[in-house]
């Protein structure tokens, strides 16, 4: 018998043209399985396993976008170029025989790029003002007016080459200490023109790369941002200290044409802003202040939270969806993002929907070292 919060998950969820059989969401997870950037039919079929194990709604591994310094490693899957656009209708046309949907994450990994990797290996890393995450002046090149016209160009691009070979919708990398972050983040920048500064000014690039897919795109085509407080390897790191904070950053992005937002915590259980006496999680608070549909993510359906000091040796439980039910009772979210519970079994949405969570199988490193 289904726990109440798997009825919950059930239900089919509309945004814009897309129609979701549930609210089940594959999280994206960076595989490097793709030689010269293409898809092949090997990742095809994993997404496809997904797809066939009941998830609603699939977010593709970070694809870089159609600039030098968008990313630093060969076998990371690119948006751009005739054989990697073939690769990607391949994966969507395989999604969509099993009746999943299917949208690519769009990214540009900015000053965390290592230079001197392929596939450019002479292209610099770049950020808004140069600056590393760790807060080291000079990591990098700043980005000039001209280059961040390039990028803004070049999600748009992508976006219209997305509904083009006919995904459902795209997702902006927007999270995690990534190019975008890194401007909607006050330690990386420190620019003094329309790009940085307050929050309404550091928010801009997100929101000029959000109006420029939107003119890309059809009006129904749904544009996702994922976004995150924490960042790699800085767990503290905030964004916003408070709700009034948040709501001055998220605003733009609605305002711009932003249909959904994908809010990355590391625990979908810990309040965002316990301070205010409310329970929320970021996902919570995003709906709260913007209104627009929101997907949670954060160790669901594990007994340990994410840390990438230990991703490659962990061994880490299955933990019930139950403790959702009461965030799912209240509407705190739309949609739940999974990770690592669904990188080991590509069936759990079937499992988890049916019912037989005694079957969920645990994940291991050994997960990551193949497209199961």
């Amino acid at each position: 018998m289904p726990s109440l919060a798997a009825q919950y998950l059930a239900r089919p969820f509309t945004l814009g043209s897309m129609e979701l059989r549930n609210r089940i969401v594959m999280a994206p997870m960076t595989r490097a399985q793709s030689p010269g950037g293409v898809p092949g039919e090997n990742v095809a079929a994993y997404y496809a396993r997904r797809a066939a194990g009941g998830t609603g709604l699939i977010v593709t591994e970070g694809t870089y976008v159609d600039h030098p310094s968008a990313g630093d490693v060969e076998s990371v899957p690119r948006f751009h170029g005739a054989e990697q656009l073939a690769g990607w209708r391949g994966v969507v046309d395989a999604v969509h025989a099993e009746g999943g949907r299917i949208v690519p994450q769009l990214w540009h990994v900015g000053i965390t790029r290592k230079a001197g990797n392929p596939p450019f290996a002479d292209a610099p890393s770049v950020g808004p003002s140069g600056i590393a995450l760790d807060g080291t002046p000079g990591a990098g090149k700043t980005l000039s007016l001209s280059d961040i016209d390039d990028i803004i160009g070049a999600f748009g691009d992508a976006a219209r080459e997305a509904e083009r070979i006919g995904f459902d919708g795209v997702e902006l990398h927007g999270a995690h200490g990534y190019l975008i972050d890194e401007f909607l983040w006050q330690r990386t920048n420190r620019r003094t023109d329309a790009y940085g500064g307050d929050v309404l000014s550091r928010v801009k690039f997100a929101a000029d790369i959000v109006t420029a897919v939107r003119e890309q795109v059809s009006p129904d085509f749904p544009v996702i941002l994922r976004f995150s407080q924490w960042k790699a390897y800085n767990y503290d790191a905030r964004l916003a200290a408070g709700p009034d904070e948040l709501q001055a950053l998220l605003d733009p992005l609605t305002e711009a044409g932003v249909d959904a937002f994908h809010a990355s915590g590391r625990r979908y259980w810990e309040p965002e802003f316990p301070e205010t006496g409310l329970d929320l999680n970021v996902a919570g608070w995003t709906r709260k202040l913007t209104g627009k549909p929101v997907i949670t993510v954060g160790s669901v359906g594990l007994d340990a939270v994410f840390d990438p000091s230990t991703l490659g040796t962990a061994r880490v439980g299955v933990d019930s969806v139950e403790r959702l039910l009461e965030r799912l009772e209240r509407d705190e979210f739309d949609l739940v993002a999974v990770g690592r519970a669904m990188l080991a079994d590509p069936q759990w949405a079937n499992k988890i929907l049916d019912g037989k969570e005694s079957e969920l199988v645990p994940f291991g490193a050994e997960a990551l070292q193949t497209l199961n």
